[in-house]
């Protein structure tokens, strides 16, 4: 259920996490690797998540055979380019495609910063072919520590005017966020924006840090808000949004049902909330469809999917005449 006469809009989009199994399964090959089963067919429940995971990290591991196959800096310049042109086959309008450099380096040595620029080099080619709109969004994946973070972050500063923001994400309930403040100092001297998974893995004591030591503009997942009464309040006072993603709270274990999922209750509760997919390859979902479970599943109302689709432009990192612009093409 999306409204056609305003924007689409997917925030919350791991371009890591949205490498399709059939490069994964053409990538193997080109690169002599050796896979687990002899059939593409086969091969896909190993990429993509058919139910739900045990917990986040179980299902982070489902992401890792994206980035085995990325043997060179043509591979990830290809996933770059394939990112963008599913953003123009699930009719999205813009997005913020986030990723990990080191995520992405590390299987096979490559150098991180090399990777931001081949993943740079294929999304700039893909917004030249396809009607899309797209920003970058750089990752620190605290998964590998406060030492390998800074190190990614070079790798994202140094070609900072290609990118929107700088996330934190990974081992949420290993690696607070506390222990970033120093790394989110450079951030901000960079200018760039702020947004932070939080409140996913960790309960709201992680999002009321995210926000007062890191300076989060919002908030990647926020799912455990709802515990807390006064940080609703305060999310919704100081207009910070959450990036709510619906199947991959359910996939990641974090809720048993999709009924449950708070998301009503952020918005009757004044909390700027958008929808977005997290990482559709692996989940095998695209944004449309997580706009139909909110309406069939968690009965939301049509003024309510009207605001979370309006949130999501007015959260965009983009300036209000692009803003602008997004909206004046769709009327």
């Amino acid at each position: 259920m999306v409204f056609n006469n305003l924007p689409l809009v997917d925030l919350h989009r791991h371009l890591d996490g949205n490498i399709r199994a059939k490069t994964i399964w053409e990538l193997a090959q080109q690169n002599n690797m050796a896979l687990p089963v002899d059939s593409y067919k086969n091969f896909i429940p190993h990429v993509q998540i058919t139910d739900k995971t045990n917990d986040l990290m179980e299902f982070l591991e489902k992401l890792d055979w994206g980035v085995k196959v990325l043997h060179s800096l043509d591979d990830c310049k290809r996933i770059g380019y394939e990112n963008v042109e599913d953003l123009h086959i699930a009719g999205i309008d813009y997005a913020e495609l986030r990723f990990s450099p080191r995520y992405i380096a590390m299987q096979n040595n490559l150098n991180p910063s090399a990777v931001v620029e081949a993943i740079i080099d294929g999304v700039h080619l893909g917004l030249k072919d396809f009607d899309v709109k797209a920003n970058l969004i750089g990752i620190m994946s605290r998964t590998f520590g406060v030492d390998a973070c800074q190190q990614e972050l070079d790798a994202i500063l140094a070609h900072k005017d290609h990118f929107v923001a700088v996330d934190l994400a990974g081992d949420e309930g290993n690696q607070p966020p506390e222990l970033f403040i120093n790394h989110f100092k450079q951030v901000d001297k960079a200018n760039l924006n702020v947004t932070v998974h939080a409140g996913e893995a960790a309960g709201p004591e992680s999002v009321w840090q995210a926000i007062k030591a890191l300076k989060a503009q919002r908030i990647g997942h926020g799912f455990y808000s709802f515990k807390d009464v006064e940080l609703l309040d305060y999310l919704a006072i100081n207009n910070i949004t959450l990036e709510a993603c619906l199947t991959s709270n359910y996939q990641t274990g974090t809720i048993a049902n999709i009924a449950d999922h708070p998301i009503k209750t952020f918005l009757e509760h004044g909390v700027s909330v958008c929808l977005n997919t997290d990482d559709p390859g692996v989940e095998g979902v695209e944004l449309r469809h997580e706009y139909q479970l909110a309406k069939d599943t968690l009965k939301l109302t049509d003024d309510q999917l009207k605001q979370i689709q309006i949130n999501g432009v007015n959260a965009a990192f983009m300036s209000d005449s692009d803003k602008k612009a997004l909206l004046s093409k769709k009327q």
